[in-house]
């Protein structure tokens, strides 16, 4: 079909004002572009950087633990009486065999009296008897005198004897109770609250308890691990004296002993094997019902390859760090970590010692871009 001659003017003006238009812009983005030059370098990343190291690291259990006594002891008097005099204050130290308390001992001085008393007597009345059996048995032997006498007198004697026996044990058992009358400490320690004073009328065996003393030195510390380590335990205890730290807080130092008693059973309900430690405590940093933070070192992997444990990200394909390179550019370089210990990641696969790694600034990394290291 033709168009008609003045509508095919029209077009053919109209797609030539286009053209012009469209060679118009060309050329001024053309000059524009000339104009900017060069494209600007991508800006560098500060970032902090720490470098990957070699050396041994101790291969350690941590958690937390609480300090136990090493023994106990609860004071009871072992007889009847009045508590004439206290010989100690509450919470002091106290050694094996230190006068503690001081009980009325004069009811049982005068049985003690007594019992002397009924000794010396029997004594006398053994010494005839024994004299008159002799006798008799002589004149027995002669014929002169039946042989009933000798039997009577025979068994008088061994009566008395007897009863000299009762005698000196009754005497033994007065001077014990007087002995009991004194109460010593049975061992070193501390004593706690003191729960009579003088005046008190006690019982033998009876409350009230009269005081605890708690052995801190040497104490315990007992803590509990996942079972899953107790074949590790085993293993390394079986090679010799583990040894184990105490962290108390608020004290930089600290506290060590040796690991020294492994539970019989697995706690069901936690799933986790109790441990015992053994420390000196000389100083009595350890408190009894104290919780601290525990160390128990297992063994020491040599040679390992660590680096700071904040250098360690997670993504969607594992653990990764940021490496720079000789370029100062960063490199994405997956991970594969064993364990952290004292803020440092034991790398088993991924790093080599000397190499550098980003420990802050990583949130602004892209592969290969661009790094500056400042100071941390």
């Amino acid at each position: 079909m033709k168009l008609p001659l003045s509508r095919h003017r029209s077009l053919m003006a109209g797609t030539g004002s286009a053209l012009l238009a469209l060679a118009m812009l060309a050329g001024c983005s053309s000059k524009s572009a000339q104009s900017a030059g060069p494209a600007a370098p991508a800006q560098a990343v500060p970032v902090v950087v720490a470098t990957v190291q070699q050396k041994n690291v101790p291969l350690q259990l941590r958690a937390i633990g609480r300090v136990e006594v090493f023994s106990t002891v609860s004071l009871k008097s072992q007889v009847g009486g009045e508590i004439l005099s206290v010989h100690f204050k509450p919470g002091q130290d106290v050694k094996k065999g230190d006068l503690l308390f001081k009980i009325d001992s004069r009811s049982f001085e005068a049985s003690l009296r007594q019992a002397e008393g009924n000794l010396a007597r029997d004594m006398a009345q053994l010494e005839n008897a024994q004299i008159q059996l002799r006798r008799y048995s002589q004149l027995a032997e002669q014929g002169v005198v039946a042989q009933q006498l000798v039997d009577q007198a025979t068994a008088n004697a061994d009566a008395l004897d007897a009863a000299v026996r009762a005698d000196r044990a009754t005497i033994d058992n007065a001077k014990l109770q007087i002995e009991y009358c004194t109460i010593r400490a049975p061992m070193d320690g501390r004593t706690g609250t003191l729960l009579v004073y003088p005046g008190t009328l006690v019982k033998a065996n009876d409350v009230p308890i009269l005081v605890v003393i708690n052995q801190i030195s040497p104490t315990y510390v007992e803590f509990a691990v996942p079972e899953q380590n107790l074949a590790a335990v085993k293993r390394h205890m079986a090679s010799g004296t583990l040894p184990v730290e105490a962290e108390i807080p608020d004290d930089a130092r600290p506290a060590r002993g040796k690991l020294s008693f492994v539970d019989n059973t697995v706690d069901r309900t936690t799933g986790t094997i109790r441990l015992r430690a053994t420390f000196g405590n000389e100083d009595a940093r350890l408190w009894p019902g104290q919780f601290v933070n525990v160390t128990l070192t297992l063994a020491e992997q040599a040679n390992a390859i660590v680096a700071p444990s904040e250098a360690v990200l997670t993504g969607q394909a594992g653990q990764f760090v940021f490496v720079v390179k000789s370029d100062s550019t960063a490199e994405m370089r997956p991970v594969t970590v064993s364990r952290t210990t004292d803020g440092l990641a034991v790398i088993e696969k991924g790093l080599q010692p000397g190499e550098t790694v980003v420990i802050d600034g990583q949130v602004s990394l892209v592969p290969n871009a661009k790094v500056s290291v400042k100071k941390k």
